[in-house]
């Protein structure tokens, strides 16, 4: 009979999970005996890199990612960068090692007590296999409720397992399929249609999960048929919509009272592919303006259930756009310019001593890289610095870490980079942001990752001075980060690193094109995210 490893490690080629992100201790070395040359393990050199790096993978390609942590250290270690893959709906399978059967009862060393408990409530299944023989049966349910989720899981396997007898049963589970089908009913369809094509002045809000569904390009002939002014869902992590269309709006606000002042004079708004809604700043206020209706299109049950207003479809927002695109076969009267006037951008603009704008950075890399440049950003206090200068029209062009919390930016570009080899990707991260991801270079040299890095450096985390002045703390200690050189901590990883300080100087290295990884430090003006 097969042991329980050699199952497992068949059934996840079959799945296609043959990348492995990860940071092995002493209980997970049994799992990667005999790994097939068909697998690839990607060594991170801290947890909270191996996640965001997985993170990245999974969301460039598309498809679930497997993790190998260590334990409830490795565990515990990954939690923070395990935040922002739960709110961008990202699909890991988190396997952690446990000790052998016998000593976890009697809390040996580096025994896990009660491991599904540790994990949750981040993940959206935890388990951990009450015997050997069901340890690949569990492994395929942590696949299948990742994809069904879209959400991560994880499985804590004693270490013993991997070479015990899986069992003939076992096999049967070589040839799983599982697939979902969130197509509308033919009312619920015809329903949805009539509210939209009713309204007289309709809205829509486009979230994240749009462009993780490959629908950007849908939601733009869906807008312009509509003639309908687009806002992006608050708290974005992916861009649904081009940034410079006519029709776009921008970012909504995070907070009550502005998203409600946006939707003023709207009697629809219809909310796909987005949670209503992920609000940030306490700013109170009506959720929505006297007279407008809000219908929220999604997959994620949760966020239905959750939601404190409107009403709501549990369906695909492929299906439901794929419906309504048909439904519109004729452009309503356009409320606005032709598709092909995009905005142009404003004149970049400068700061008052040696140091660049961020507007100078960000027009530099809108100017010097390709049009399908993808970004992975993580520098917040230059957030509305961002939107002014940058063009983005294509799917896939713009990644953020989810939930808010540091560490993603930098481990998610070397993910985006080795997921989407032939597309030019860079990594634009603020100087406290990455700290919190810094190893994640290591890996990017040893795998010669073709990934840009644009480290802003502006010696203190200026988003939370920004929000020091919102919450009336303008004396908060701890704000300042003086004295880092990002260029020597790089070389130190083995990625070549240079400080550029002058515009036309950015310019030109940025129009170079290496085959390899590389970081570029530029010392920039402290600005706010709005």
């Amino acid at each position: 009979m097969p042991s329980v490893r050699r199952v497992s490690h068949e059934f996840l080629e079959r799945q296609g999970l043959t990348t492995i992100f990860g940071n092995p201790g002493s209980n997970e070395l049994p799992f990667l005996a005999e790994l097939p040359d068909t697998f690839r393990y990607v060594l991170g050199l801290h947890e909270g890199a191996v996640v965001g790096m997985a993170d990245g993978y999974a969301q460039a390609t598309g498809r679930p990612v497997l993790v190998n942590l260590h334990a409830a250290s490795g565990s515990g270690n990954a939690m923070g960068a395990l935040t922002n893959a739960v709110a961008s709906r990202t699909p890991l399978v988190l396997v952690a090692g446990q000790q052998v059967r016998p000593a976890i009862g009697p809390e040996a060393n580096l025994a896990s007590v009660d491991a599904p408990a540790l994990m949750k409530p981040l993940v959206g299944w935890a388990a951990e296999p009450a015997c050997a023989q069901d340890v690949p049966r569990a492994l395929a349910q942590a696949l299948f409720e990742a994809e069904l989720q879209r959400r991560p899981t994880y499985l804590s396997v004693p270490y013993d397992d991997w070479a015990a007898d899986a069992g003939e049963n076992s096999l049967a589970l070589l040839g799983r399929r599982v697939q979902r089908a969130d197509t509308p009913s033919a009312e619920q369809a015809r329903w949805l249609v009539e509210q939209l094509t009713g309204a007289r002045r309709p809205l829509l809000v486009l979230g994240g999960d749009i462009d993780s569904a490959g629908l950007f390009d849908d939601a733009v002939r869906l807008a312009e048929r509509l003639g309908s002014p687009v806002w992006a869902a608050p708290s974005l992590f992916r861009l649904p919509f081009p940034n410079r269309h006519p029709l776009f709006r921008g970012v909504l606000p995070a907070g009550i009272g502005p998203v409600s002042e946006a939707f003023e004079g709207h009697d629809l708004v219809l909310v796909l592919g987005a949670p209503v809604f992920r609000y940030h700043e306490h700013l109170p206020g009506s959720y929505l303006p006297e007279g407008t209706r809000l219908i929220q299109v999604t997959d994620d049950a949760s966020a239905v259930a959750r939601a404190p207003m409107g009403e709501a479809l549990l369906a695909s927002p492929a299906a439901a756009v794929g419906l309504l695109l048909a439904a519109l076969d004729t452009p309503r009267e356009p409320a606005e310019p032709a598709a092909a006037d995009y905005r142009p951008a404003p004149e970049p603009r400068t700061s008052d001593d040696a140091r660049l704008h961020p507007e100078e950075v960000f027009a530099a890399l809108r100017d010097e890289l390709p049009h399908d440049t993808a970004y992975v950003v993580e520098s917040t206090s230059t957030n509305s610095s961002w939107w002014r200068q940058m063009d983005l029209r294509h799917s896939g062009s713009y990644y953020f870490p989810a939930a808010g919390g540091l560490g993603f930016g930098l481990p998610g570009a070397v993910g985006v980079a080795m997921g989407q080899p032939d597309r030019p990707v860079v990594g634009v991260i603020g100087d406290g942001s990455a700290n919190y991801g810094i190893t994640a270079l290591w890996t990017a040299a040893q795998h010669r990752v073709p990934l840009t890095v644009v480290l802003l450096r502006n010696g203190t985390y200026g988003a939370l001075r920004w929000f020091g002045g919102l919450l009336g703390v303008p004396d908060a200690p701890g704000l300042d980060i003086p004295g880092l050189d990002f260029t020597r901590i790089a070389e130190g990883y083995g990625v070549p690193s240079q400080h550029v300080s002058d515009p036309e100087e950015l310019r030109a290295v940025l129009a170079e094109r290496p085959d390899h990884p590389r970081l570029v430090q530029v010392d920039t003006a402290l600005t706010t995210p709005s």
